[in-house]
């Protein structure tokens, strides 16, 4: 069976909701991120990112990580398009332009988005008043977004999904990006063809069962 080492609320997600939208089992081992407790290295900590069992495993000490048929895997988009690519459509590629094209769009999420709209996450979203430095990072980081969602919404708008014309792992991989910037409304409001995909996106089965499991969570 398919092993999934991560919290959910860490980048195991996506994982998590593509396993639920291919309906394929899977355990969870719920690795957290040492800088989330006060002393990871406490001998009653729970097990985290820098426990020697999780180490083992991982050298870098980062989640999440999967198991699968002897295979182990690091980062979340190259756990997804290996699931994808294994059992293959309509989540994954029915051929090489198809694969190219998830790749593509999955690895813009990660280099043209992510890193800014975490920013939106990790400031804006905890509701707290802002320093002026950190209100100052918050807007670079939304200006900077405008071009590549820009992108993004002229492609869905034409489109409908990001590749295929179907619902595919690109779809999870960029919506999970997507995800940390879609609270900043003065940015969002921008994309209506972004909004009314991610609304289609997590009002999807799959998105909801591991939405659900992610707050049960603790914080």
């Amino acid at each position: 069976m398919l092993t999934i080492h991560g919290v959910t609320r860490s980048r195991a997600s996506r994982i998590i909701w593509l396993c639920h939208e291919l309906g394929l089992p899977f355990r969870q081992v719920p690795v957290i991120q040492a800088y989330r407790l006060p002393d990871p290295d406490a001998p009653d900590a729970p097990l985290n990112t820098r426990s020697p069992a999780f180490t083992r495993l991982s050298t870098a000490g980062a989640i999440p990580v999967i198991e699968d048929e002897g295979l182990v895997l690091s980062e979340s988009l190259a756990c997804t398009l290996y699931l994808a690519r294994k059992y293959g459509v309509p989540l994954g590629p029915a051929d090489a332009r198809e694969d190219a094209l998830m790749l593509q769009w999955s690895l813009y999420a990660a280099t043209a988005i992510e890193s800014d709209a975490l920013t939106l996450l990790y400031l804006h979203a905890t509701g707290r008043s802002l320093s002026g430095s950190e209100a100052a990072a918050v807007a670079e980081a939304a200006n900077r977004l405008i071009r590549p969602l820009t992108v993004v919404e002229e492609h869905l708008a034409k489109h409908g999904h990001m590749v295929a014309n179907r619902f595919t792992v690109a779809d999870i991989n960029m919506a999970e990006v997507l995800r940390y910037a879609q609270g900043y409304q003065p940015l969002m409001a921008q994309f209506p063809a972004i909004n009314a995909w991610l609304v289609d996106c997590q009002t999807r089965p799959g998105f909801q069962q591991m939405w659900e499991q992610r707050l049960a969570e603790p914080e």
